[in-house]
């Protein structure tokens, strides 16, 4: 794109922007040239799951819109622990469990992403390499003497903990200096003049954009995403089967492409925006189709979504499933998602509606009586007729389930 202020109008337009530091300044900024932006991931797993999705699809956008993208990879503030949106303190990791979560959330961007050496190449920075080297008592003369007490208390990584009179160590407290630093730093030394970040970052992101004109006279430039949920409240990154992953050894990529596959007809339209590149005037005849006609939105949606992740293999091979499980009666139960289940509950029996829920296929227990009373629920594809069943040992080492003749899942006993 030829104008780099249309950055703005795609997070406009797309449902990214929240909050902006200052809107008409970033905008000048960016239309003088490639404008160097970060965002951060720290490293407490060795993926990330899609409740980042819609931080990375931000940079993808920037560098479309040409600019250049920084993936701060927080191995440094792993350590510390970001209290953000949190009651208790996140468990203290070691550097080979660091190491290890890095190497995997790596592989993520090297998709949405191009890396290189060039004006709008995108580069990964690990925030360890500058905070391991800071003496304790200079930081502190240095830049400690610019932070507030009385400011940091009044952000909500604080405040709501100290609210619902949760403990907040003295390490945590330490995460947003350590955050505005990491804005400071990669502003000294790859000119980078923009933040981007979730909400709940906005008040760490004040503190950079505060300590960068503190320190050097200069300004940056902050700007957030709202969290994104889901129309039911639930937020976005979890299902009923655990986290949905985007590395594809943490979550098989049928898995991946049926939780996009089955979103409420209310999220289609907006997810369409935040998660894929498919025009806009495309989106908004999607979001003209009514009734079941919402499917073929949906699939175009978990098409596209699994496209980015994983690539094109993955999408025929997911439709291939489809087509064989679905449409012809066929194919491999590998192919389906799989909730586990310890042996032990099978001995007693496991009421039916309760593994219709595990499994993701019902919400409610309600909702998986109502199924079964319109002969929609089959357990190893026989019709369900008994809504108090209960599946026993004899069902054992695995079952199908289906919602109707379309969704499907794998319940398995495990020996955990």
């Amino acid at each position: 794109m030829a104008d780099l202020t249309s950055f703005l109008q795609v997070s406009h337009d797309r449902g990214f922007l929240n909050q902006c530091t200052d809107l008409e300044g970033l905008k000048a900024h960016l239309s003088k040239g490639p404008c160097v932006a970060y965002l951060g991931f720290d490293a407490t797993a060795n993926s990330v799951h899609i409740g980042n999705l819609v931080g990375i699809m931000w940079l993808r956008w920037l560098q479309k819109c040409g600019h250049k993208p920084v993936v701060l990879l927080g191995d440094g503030t792993t350590k510390v622990g970001d209290p953000s949106g949190r009651d208790k303190t996140r468990p203290i990791l070691t550097a080979e469990q660091i190491d290890k979560n890095v190497q995997g959330i790596a592989k993520v961007f090297e998709r949405y992403l191009t890396f290189g050496d060039g004006a709008t190449d995108a580069i990964l920075v690990r925030n360890e390499s500058w905070l391991k080297n800071l003496p304790y008592l200079e930081f502190l003369q240095n830049y400690g003497r610019h932070f507030s007490i009385n400011r940091m208390m009044s952000f909500d990584s604080v405040r709501l903990r100290l609210e619902r009179e949760q403990p907040l160590t003295f390490i945590e407290f330490n995460y947003m200096i350590l955050q505005a630093y990491d804005f400071y730093h990669l502003f000294k030394t790859q000119n980078c003049a923009l933040q981007l970040g979730g909400a709940d970052q906005w008040g760490n992101i004040i503190n950079g954009v505060e300590l960068i004109r503190r320190t050097h006279g200069k300004t940056a430039y902050g700007m957030t995403t709202s969290l994104i949920t889901t129309s039911d409240g639930d937020k976005m990154g979890k299902s009923a089967g655990g986290a949905v992953w985007l590395n594809e050894d943490k979550l098989p990529h049928y898995d991946f492409w049926q939780y996009w596959r089955n979103v409420t007809d209310q999220d289609v339209g907006r997810f369409l925006r935040l998660f894929t590149e498919l025009p806009l005037e495309e989106i908004q005849k999607l979001e003209t189709l009514k009734g079941s006609d919402v499917n073929q939105a949906k699939k175009i949606l978990a098409d596209e979504v699994t496209r980015l992740a994983r690539g094109n293999e993955a999408v025929q091979s997911v439709n291939a499933t489809v087509t064989q499980i679905f449409e012809k009666g066929s194919g491999s139960l590998d192919e389906l998602p799989k909730t586990y289940l310890a042996k032990e509950k099978f001995v007693a029996g496991v009421p039916i509606v309760d593994l219709l829920c595990q499994s993701g296929l019902t919400k409610t227990r309600g909702e998986a009586r109502r199924l079964i009373r319109g002969g929609g629920a089959r357990l190893n594809d026989e019709v369900v007729k008994d809504e108090n069943l209960k599946v026993g040992k004899d069902h054992m080492p695995q079952m199908k389930l289906s919602y109707g003749r379309k969704k499907h899942a794998l319940v398995v006993a495990s020996s955990e």
